[in-house]
């Protein structure tokens, strides 16, 4: 579906989290953040008991302290300091960040435009860093191998003029994933037998090597 010329329905691209900010590397690591020490975090935000913030907060350090998936590495991060740092970890220091300009064209038929494959990224597990709902921000960065990494420009399709610069991600390797991931109760298939690929939306972010 990703080829210049092809009209396709485009999803929700938009960040409707509520607004929030990283805070300081120096803040940011003095709070606790697991889910042993919920009960601190709970009273430090203010978070009555059974309130919708103390479960959110339960739901994202439970998927931050979840086992990586087979030849995944994954890190919560609460600052850009902290996700440069894993960026780099992985990637070495000639990196780059890239992410889908906005949130036009959302919810609608669009037209690609020009597509362009970021070389390299498939063997250098390039990372993705996805918002997680916290009371400042944190994101979920993972890498994988055996992924491609693509920018298109995104069209109007009746009057050709570019709306959006779109990435987007593909997961060419599906084998480790659940059975019951979202993708494939979406696509009607399972593990191994389809590749997986997504636009990332407004303030996600993917990280490659820079020459790419």
């Amino acid at each position: 579906m990703l080829k210049s010329g092809n009209v396709m329905p485009m999803p929700d691209l938009r960040d409707n989290f509520p607004k929030t900010s990283f805070l300081p590397r120096c803040i940011s690591s003095e709070l606790p953040f697991s889910t042993s020490k919920l009960a601190e975090l709970k009273q430090i935000f203010q978070a009555i008991e059974n309130s919708a913030t103390g479960k959110i907060m339960a739901q994202t350090l439970g998927e931050c302290e979840g086992a990586a998936l087979q030849h995944e590495t994954k890190r919560c991060v609460a600052s850009i300091e902290d996700m440069i740092d894993f960026a780099t970890s992985v990637l070495g220091h000639d990196v780059m960040v890239r992410s889908t300009e906005s949130a036009r064209g959302s919810k609608q038929e669009v037209l690609i435009g020009v597509v362009k494959r970021i070389e390299g990224s498939e063997v250098s597990k390039p990372v993705a860093c996805h918002q997680s709902l916290f009371p400042y921000i944190v994101y979920h960065c993972h890498s994988f191998p055996n992924v491609r990494v693509y920018e298109a420009d995104i069209l109007d399709p009746k009057s050709k003029a570019k709306i959006n610069h779109g990435v987007a991600i593909c997961h060419m390797d599906t084998s480790a994933w659940s059975p019951t991931h979202e993708s494939f109760l979406l696509l009607g298939s399972g593990p191994g037998q389809i590749e997986v690929c997504h636009w990332m939306n407004e303030n996600n972010m993917i990280w490659t090597i820079a020459k790419s």
